[in-house]
């Protein structure tokens, strides 16, 4: 029985005309052509609480991206190439029309499809300002208007919308964060007095938390503690909670640094603000509109830009990187111990997707130090592995048959780092197809471990060395290579990230993910993901300062489906070395039953 996560089938397709009839009775009701339902909170999150799951309950897509526009005589589902299939699969399409990202953003869409002076409806809660500005060209395009609502349209007719999460608010020990919170402000108060801010307004939780050394339980998976800051250039800042989750722990650990104030009273300090007539930095990735127009009303001028935080919490200290290699060594031999477990079981033909799921959890549970999964482990077996971003439940619970690809993509949480591996094992005998794609992701994977680039280079000037290999055959994957990592924070944090989109330059500290991949619809999927480190490198009589990456994440990669004919000698000689590395850091670990499997599952290939 796992302990964090459940297989329940949340959502119906049928869930989605009775929902969408009840919102375009309230919009008819309010004269309103259409209404925008992006999955988002008011902090712009990815991973958001039960209580701001609004379009999973509309229309019963339970991806962690999308956006649903509804007009009273048709209404589509916007999402990228991860969620293709199962938008297809979770919404009545006679009611709602998926439609993928790459044929049409939500912006095009509404420009083609809103009537000529139709009303268009926005919650200015879950909107950024850049955002914004696309809907207002899409909607002038259309000849329309656009408003805001003071309460979400989606509110108002979901009765049994759950309550807000009231997870206690915890400080996390200077001994796995590695600096105080008092330097950390310092700190962030010189980029503000560079860039002659007099205030910043925190809406991301993860820099909130970051920043002052706190951590939660609001959100599933991720120790966050949902709430805002203001941070002024001088004084105490104010942590906006609600009251009944900041526990004693959290005031003696944030001290004279800051006060708490009842999360009621934020928009009356954003009021204040503005009052006071400073400058004020409003986040632009996570910084509501409704942000921006508070503060504005006031008085106050909002100068839109990055969160100077972000960067600083993407670089992570020498205490942070202990920790990482700490909580990898730990993870590595619980999947290890997994690897063994599921090729002694899997031949019976009797394992399904969820029993892999609970032993893999149950592995990490023996360590004695998880605190919680990372992330919904991805369990995919025979075709279930095509889909990138599949989350099993009860009904789609499939056997890990012989001669099948079983993917396994999975995370944990420990007080001293955060993991996320993907491995794509052979249960049975391979097709000599398997073998060849399975190889030439893992030539990618290799060409991304193996990268040294200057100072500057950012995430989407390396992204293609993973695609190489694939490109050559004609084939792709439609997600980034590789995201930012936390530590004992978000498994997917920005702003750096291996991808066509990654613009931020990579930095000496950074950890990210090196997971290409390969998906056949309807028969295969195939992910190989480790953590990587960026660290600087020296190249004898070059003249630039370099970096490259240093790999986390040890535990085995399937040699059945590696073809050595079409690696290069360097590469065969990066797979063993990284075996031998593996057979090092986490043999120790293993009993001698399984230490006899790792040493056959990492032997040497010529």
């Amino acid at each position: 029985m796992a302990q964090f996560q459940f297989f329940d089938d949340t959502t119906s397709p049928a869930q989605g005309p009775k929902h969408i009839a009840k919102l375009r009775a309230e919009m008819a009701r309010r004269g309103i052509d259409g209404f925008l339902v992006p999955r988002a909170d008011e902090h712009q999150g990815e991973y958001v609480p039960r209580s701001a799951e609004r379009l999973a309950w509309l229309t019963g897509f339970t991806g962690s991206a999308g956006t649903a526009i509804i007009l009273q005589n048709e209404a589509a589902l916007v999402v990228d190439g991860r969620y293709t299939v199962q938008a297809g699969e979770q919404v009545d399409t006679s009611v709602i029309t998926p439609v993928q990202l790459a044929d049409s953003t939500p912006e095009d869409w509404i420009a083609g499809h809103l009537p000529s002076g139709g009303t268009l409806a926005y919650d200015p809660w879950l909107h950024t300002s850049d955002g914004l500005k696309r809907l207002e060209e899409a909607v002038g395009r259309a000849g329309g208007r656009l408003v805001p609502v003071d309460m979400n349209l989606v509110d108002v007719i979901w009765i049994d919308r759950p309550a807000a999460p009231q997870a206690p608010v915890r400080p996390h020990p200077l001994e796995y964060a590695g600096e105080a919170a008092e330097a950390k402000l310092e700190r962030i108060r010189k980029k503000m007095d560079e860039a002659k801010l007099d205030a910043i307004v925190i809406s991301d939780p993860h820099n909130l938390a970051w920043a002052f050394n706190l951590r939660g339980g609001d959100v599933g998976h991720t120790p966050l503690p949902l709430g805002y800051a203001i941070l002024p250039k001088e004084g105490r800042a104010r942590l906006f909670f609600d009251p009944v989750k900041v526990t004693n722990e959290a005031g003696d650990a944030v001290g004279d640094l800051a006060e708490f104030a009842p999360i009621g009273s934020f928009q009356s300090a954003l009021d204040e603000l503005g009052h006071a007539g400073g400058r004020i930095r409003i986040d632009s990735a996570t910084g509501a509109v409704a942000l921006i127009r508070r503060i504005e009303a006031a008085g106050g001028k909002v100068d839109v830009g990055a969160d100077p935080i972000a960067l600083m919490k993407a670089v992570k200290n020498e205490a942070e990187i202990a920790g990482s290699h700490a909580a990898h060594l730990r993870d590595g031999v619980a999947v290890a111990r997994f690897l063994a477990w599921l090729d002694r079981e899997a031949p019976s033909g009797k394992l399904t997707e969820i029993d892999a799921v609970e032993a893999l959890e149950a592995f990490r549970v023996e360590t004695g130090a998880l605190k919680n999964i990372s992330f919904p482990s991805i369990s995919g077996a025979g075709p279930n592995a095509a889909l990138p971003h599949y989350r099993v439940t009860g009904s789609s619970n499939r056997a890990i048959e012989r001669d099948q690809i079983f993917l396994i993509d999975s995370g944990a949480q420990y007080e001293d780092g955060t993991t996320d591996i993907t491995r794509t094992v052979i249960v049975g005998e391979p097709t000599p197809e398997m073998k060849d794609r399975f190889t030439r992701v893992l030539k990618g994977h290799i060409a991304i471990a193996q990268a040294v680039f200057p100072k500057g280079t950012t995430g989407a000037q390396i992204d293609a060395f993973a695609r190489k290999p694939l490109w050559e055959a004609g084939l792709d994957f439609d997600h980034g290579t590789g995201h930012g990592i936390g530590s004992y924070l978000s498994v997917h944090e920005g702003p750096q990230r291996i991808a066509k989109t990654g613009h931020t330059p990579l930095e000496v500290g950074m950890m990210l993910s090196n997971e290409p991949g390969f998906y056949k619809p309807g028969a295969y999927g195939i992910r190989i993901e480790n953590l990587i480190l960026v660290e600087p490198r020296t190249i004898p009589g070059g003249d630039r300062e370099m970096m490259g990456f240093e790999t986390l994440t040890f535990t085995p990669i399937d040699l059945r489906l590696v073809e050595p004919a079409i690696m290069t000698a360097d590469e065969i000689a990066w797979l063993n070395a990284y075996h031998a590395a593996v057979r090092e850091k986490i043999g120790p670990h293993l009993d001698a039953g399984t230490r006899a499997w790792l040493d056959a599952a990492t032997q040497e290939i010529g």
